[in-house]
């Protein structure tokens, strides 16, 4: 099996590790149980660091190289070049935890996706900030593909409900010159449409000691409080930023079991994306039990797949806009980290 992982900078590295550790410790167990058909499992790993190039000729590396499958990757861009090379050469990838919506430009059988797709999470997202009356939002922005289809979402279900978006340049201004086009707007929030900790843990330094700006809600639906680096660099600053992540209110024994493993793994909490390392092998491996080995037949696999995952029963459709088989859906949910105790979560929504 061939891994992708951003485990370098600029690469999202704690994302990356997370993932990494979800993958093999799935693993792990599948290889412990007899492995595929009593064949052993062989995990061959490439950091990605952010780098869609990288990304593509790994892909050409694993399919020279007979693996049977790619699995992994967190950031979409990078992703999306994955996906593209590996349809081009007929070798199944299942993304782990990329969501930006088209993660192909024509439908494929050849790639499938667990994360689900971003217009699906961010409107949950949008529809959590126009109940807690933050319908008029500003955005911190960084070019990006994955950064302006967050805009873009955020403002068709916003402004259709009322509210607005005003995007602000996120490498442009600095963190001063933000806070104050961010007063002179009079937004009620401000989402971190970055990445981290550059230029968000520095945003959130601005907003938080800008007396101008007490009121103001301060939200990253990308996922940036979710990891200790985050608490880390920021204290009781990093509390209450509302962000998405992709697990169960209420998790099942399997979820309880994976938890306590990956966080022996990690020596920390997992997040939302070891869970989702953690499923992405687990349904690899029933496709592989159920179909076999050959590439075809794997990619053929993900229309009839019905597994438990950690995190609730998993299978895939046909998604309109995404071009791959999609897991419909895994659970959404807004949280934050408590002002109270911010090594703790509150649920603040689900979908």
């Amino acid at each position: 099996m061939g891994v992708l992982a951003p485990l370098a900078r600029p690469g999202w590295t704690e994302a990356g590790r997370h993932l990494l550790a979800g993958i093999e410790l799935a693993a792990d167990g599948i290889h412990t149980g007899g492995g595929i058909g009593g064949r052993p499992l062989e995990l061959l790993v490439r950091d990605t660091a952010a780098d869609p190039e990288r990304a593509d000729r790994a892909v050409a590396e694993f399919a020279g190289l007979g693996a049977v499958a790619v699995v992994g990757e967190y950031h979409s861009v990078v992703a999306r070049a994955a996906a593209a090379r590996a349809d081009a050469l007929g070798l199944p990838f299942l993304c782990s935890s990329a969501v930006i919506d088209a993660l192909t430009e024509t439908p494929t059988e050849w790639v499938a996706r667990l994360a689900p797709a971003q217009s699906h999470g961010w409107r949950i997202y949008a529809e959590f900030l126009l109940a807690a009356g933050r319908g008029r939002v500003a955005v911190a922005v960084q070019p990006g593909a994955y950064w302006a289809a967050g805009t873009r979402i955020l403002r068709e279900h916003l402004t259709a409900h009322g509210g607005s978006v005003t995007a602000l340049d996120a490498d442009a201004l600095t963190p001063a010159e933000l806070c104050d086009a961010l007063a002179a707007d009079g937004s009620a929030a401000l989402l971190l449409l970055t990445g981290q900790p550059e230029p968000a843990v520095p945003l959130v330094r601005a907003v938080r000691s800008d007396p101008r700006l007490a009121g103001i809600l301060i939200g990253a639906p990308a996922g940036q409080p979710e990891f200790g680096g985050w608490a880390e660099a920021l204290g009781a600053a990093g509390a209450g930023i509302p962000f998405l992540r992709y697990l169960p209110e209420r998790p099942g024994p399997v979820a309880a079991e994976v938890r306590a493993e990956l966080r022996e793994r990690l020596g920390e909490e997992p997040s939302f994306v070891a869970f989702e390392g953690w499923d992405t092998m687990t349904v690899l491996a029933e496709v592989l039990r159920e179909h076999g080995t050959d590439r075809a037949s794997v990619a053929a696999g993900w229309a009839d797949v019905r597994t438990e995952g950690a995190r609730g029963p998993i299978s895939f459709a046909r998604v309109p806009g995404t071009g791959v088989r999609q897991w419909t859906w895994p659970p959404v949910q807004v949280v934050d980290r408590d002002p109270a105790a911010p090594d703790t979560f509150r649920v603040l929504r689900t979908g």
